[in-house]
């Protein structure tokens, strides 16, 4: 391996998936190494969520463009919708290209990016074949949660912002070890729906200040989340705005008829269900608190706002060729 050898750095949770990643990420490996001879492949297993983000921030730091045939540097992440996150957030605003490689419970980022969701080699090989596109993001800043040192002061997010219903049971099923797998998203609805009540809510959608009780208010940039819920079903990432669902107070039994047509998106066809689109969202209310791409982002208020043109992403959409810096 020569020292201009173009670097992929693939960032692991090892224990996505309820260690799938871990068992399939020889698989990876050898798709990457045998596909791209005189690449040099470093792989990073991280036992958690500082050690990762380090090591992001760090293949990112050193990413060095591409010089005529030679590829540019790129990171990989693999494992769930933090890792994703965690990719995402260490790209965003560079050229750096972003290789999504799914091994989790949910897979939701990879689902609204239109990526393999569920194969991690078919993931692999977008890498290989190099083209990329350019995505939108969905920045927020507020009262975030302390993700450790030299934690900043936003976070972009890949897939939703989630306050409501759909929030609380997203944080539930992080905080319970049974059952395991996706049937923690299934018991903790069941058991969410036991307090079921609007919240209240006070928003500032570009500007314009709106107070409403509702089931929900989720502000999307690629639409997924809870494991395949198509919360908001016509999210573009190339469109340079937020798609908001809004979900106004109805009965229990109806929200439960409802539940099932989140995984089709046919529940915006009910009367209760409001969908704009923003490019600025201010989120607050009593009690509420932010979940994004399957973790934590804190309490309210949040401001969200759309972060256009943000990042790179390896595509099976062959629209351009892989992008250099400066380009």
């Amino acid at each position: 391996m020569t020292d201009d050898a173009p670097v992929l750095t693939l960032v692991v949770n090892p224990s996505a998936g309820l260690g799938r990643a871990r068992k399939l990420l020889p698989k990876v490996v050898t798709e990457l190494v045998t596909s791209m001879p005189g690449v040099d492949v470093r792989v990073h297993l991280a036992a958690g969520f500082v050690e990762a983000t380090a090591h992001c921030r760090r293949a990112v730091a050193a990413a060095r463009p591409g010089e005529g045939e030679r590829r540019g540097d790129a990171l990989l992440v693999m494992g769930g919708d933090g890792m994703m996150h965690l990719g995402a957030n260490a790209c965003a605003g560079t050229d750096v290209p972003l290789g999504l490689i799914p091994a989790g419970t949910g897979n939701d980022s990879c689902r609204g990016l239109g990526l393999p969701p569920a194969n991690p080699v078919a993931a692999a090989r977008l890498v290989v074949r190099g083209a990329t596109r350019r995505i939108d993001l969905a920045r927020v800043t507020g009262g975030l949660v302390d993700r450790g040192p030299d934690d900043g002061s936003q976070e972009h997010v890949v897939s939703v912002v989630s306050t409501g219903f759909d929030a609380l049971v997203n944080l539930r099923a992080n905080r319970t070890t049974f059952p395991r797998g996706r049937l923690r998203y299934a018991w903790s609805a069941t058991v969410q729906l036991a307090q079921f009540e609007p919240l209240a809510y006070r928003l500032v959608i570009d500007g314009e200040r709106r107070d409403i009780p509702a089931i929900l208010v989720a502000v999307g940039n690629a639409g997924y989340l809870g494991g395949g819920m198509a919360i908001c079903p016509d999210a573009d990432v190339t469109d340079g705005l937020l798609d908001l669902t809004i979900v106004h107070p109805v009965s229990r039994g109806t929200f439960i008829r409802l539940l099932p047509a989140l995984f089709t998106g046919a529940f915006v066809r009910d009367p209760a269900v409001e969908q704009l689109r923003a490019r600025e969202v201010v989120i607050d209310g009593d009690g509420l608190y932010g979940m994004a791409d399957g973790d934590e982002l804190g309490p309210v208020p949040l401001t969200v706002t759309a972060a256009p043109d943000a990042l790179t992403i390896f595509t099976p959409a062959p629209r351009t060729p892989m992008l250099r810096r400066g380009h």
